[in-house]
């Protein structure tokens, strides 16, 4: 009779826990992306034609360093790409919150598991005529707790899990942005300084024989101590100038090397002689569709982190009402004595546990998570607006400096005819020695800001791109982290297939439709 009552009452018991999960609610607000309001009006500050669907399929931004044409810069972003120590840590990062999804995802099941025995040896020595006994104890029993997710605690702490492991992998992708960006700056600097130098080296060639010029009439009486000593200073001042040039050198190339996971130096792709810098073009500067820059990494993970803490708030409701457990146990015991016998025992049933009284506490903790989620949509905003800047400032730059650059050229031809003039002057005693100086200098000077403009006009184009959130691709589990370290984290740890089963694709934050993905990849 009492193992058809037990029964009876397990199913009861079921039945009940069955009803009430049917009546489950999740706490919390549901996320919801932040708003830009101003987004939908905004316009660059350089007025531009229509965005057309043309215009727009022409503008892809994944690969944008290829319009420069330079198989060494699409070497050197290949190789960082796969070497860069920032991308490995953020590729390691998307595993560690891979990992953490999955702990969160098991609090849906039964908390408790726990298998537990025991085996006793027992000897009772008595003294004054009793019996002296040596028996042995065994037990061994089965408990196990589930916590009902009534409130939807666990799946808000699901939300929040997954809304962090997306933004892992949008941290990803916003540090392949940030390295395809320094990398192509870094190559463009030392390019240009390489440039510099060459400059200064011819410079100081041709006032080198000015000066051995001036030499010689001094000597023969032809000419004054003054142009001597004139020419002598303009020629050593463009010698001091090289060395801090060819520190600037080995400084930008040492930072190349870093950004390539090398040793100091180690860029032997830059050995490369006569090299001429990329034309650019600012044609299709005006038609980059504005609405392109919520696409941006760090947009799209900010928008995670708001949708991981908005989760928050439901997890720290669900601390208001009781917390309902299904508890279960099994147990047996027995011993080696003769006279006893063997026990066994089930327990089964509902278990309530209830916070009445926690002074505030509770409600505190609902509104510090709240203050936090709207830290985190004001650092949303901040993150769009940040965006819009760079772009604005990008655009107005590329265009500023194309248009800088054709001033400036018109200026180094203007030069050097000027030093033409001087010179062919000079030897026909029209003029004296301080107008060639100063048509040297001139031209030196021109020639100095032709390269340093055209440095501008690049690092412009360069920072349009990453403004736009350029420079990255979805990068598979075996792409994220190399085959090297993949195993040697296998041979330390059960990984099963985390470390190479595809990766899910996000939902909400909400995406761009595929449509508006289709036109700009």
């Amino acid at each position: 009779m009492a193992k058809i009552n037990t029964t009876l009452f397990a199913r009861h018991a079921l039945f009940l826990i069955m009803s009430a999960l049917s009546a489950c609610t999740t706490l919390g607000p549901d996320y919801q992306e932040p708003d830009v309001d101003w987004l939908k009006d905004w316009e660059l500050s350089v007025p531009g034609e229509e965005n057309t669907k043309a215009a727009q399929d022409q503008l892809d931004i994944r690969f944008w360093w290829q319009r420069f044409n330079d198989p060494i810069l699409n070497q050197l972003i290949n190789t960082a790409r796969r070497d860069n120590p920032s991308l490995r840590i953020a590729g390691l990062r998307i595993f560690e919150s891979r990992a953490l999804l999955g702990i969160a995802g098991s609090s849906l099941y039964p908390q408790v598991q726990q298998a537990a025995g025991a085996v006793n040896y027992v000897n009772t020595q008595s003294h004054g005529g009793g019996e002296n006994l040596s028996y042995g104890t065994y037990q061994a029993g089965l408990n196990m707790a589930w916590e009902m997710d009534f409130w939807g605690r666990f799946k808000r702490g699901i939300e929040s899990a997954d809304a962090a492991f997306f933004g892992s992998v949008a941290n990803q992708a916003d540090i392949q942005v940030l390295v395809s960006a320094q990398l192509s700056d870094l190559y463009f600097a030392y390019r240009i300084t390489e440039a510099r130098i060459t400059i200064a080296r011819k410079n100081a060639d041709i006032q080198k024989r000015s000066y051995e010029l001036t030499q010689q009439l001094f000597k023969s009486g032809e000419t004054s101590e003054l142009d001597l000593q004139q020419a002598k200073s303009q020629y050593l001042a463009t010698l001091s100038s090289i060395p801090q040039l060819e520190i600037t050198q080995v400084t930008t190339r040492n930072a190349l090397a870093a950004l390539l996971g090398r040793a100091p130096g180690n860029v032997p792709e830059l050995a490369s002689s006569d090299y001429t810098l990329p034309a650019t073009s600012s044609d299709s500067i005006n038609s980059i569709p504005a609405q392109l820059l919520m696409r941006r990494p760090d947009v799209r993970a900010a928008a995670w982190q708001v949708a991981t803490q908005s989760a928050q708030i439901g997890i720290a409701e669900a601390d208001y009402y009781p917390s309902v457990s299904l508890i279960g146990s099994l147990g047996w015991s027995g011993s080696s004595l003769s006279e006893s016998s063997d026990e066994t025992n089930l327990i089964l049933g509902p278990a309530l546990h209830w916070n009445i009284f926690d002074y505030g506490r509770i409600e505190n903790n609902v509104r510090v998570q709240d203050a936090r989620l709207q830290q985190v949509i004001e650092k949303y905003q901040e993150s769009v607006l940040q965006a819009a800047r760079e772009i604005d400032d990008a655009v107005y730059a590329v265009l500023k400096t194309d248009e800088q650059q054709a001033l400036i050229d018109e200026s180094a031809k203007a030069a050097q005819r000027a030093l033409d003039i001087a010179n062919t002057r000079y030897r026909e005693g029209y003029a004296d020695f301080q107008r060639v100086l100063d048509a040297q200098r001139a031209l030196f000077s021109q020639a100095e800001r032709q390269l340093i403009n055209r440095g501008s006009h690049i690092s412009a184009v360069i920072s349009l791109y990453k403004g736009l959130g350029g420079g990255w691709v979805a990068m598979s589990a075996e792409q994220l982290i190399p085959r090297e370290t993949r195993e040697i984290m296998s041979e330390r740890s059960d990984w099963d297939d985390l470390l190479s089963a595809p990766l899910p694709s996000p939902h909400p934050p909400s995406q761009p439709s595929d449509k508006e993905v289709s036109q700009h990849e």
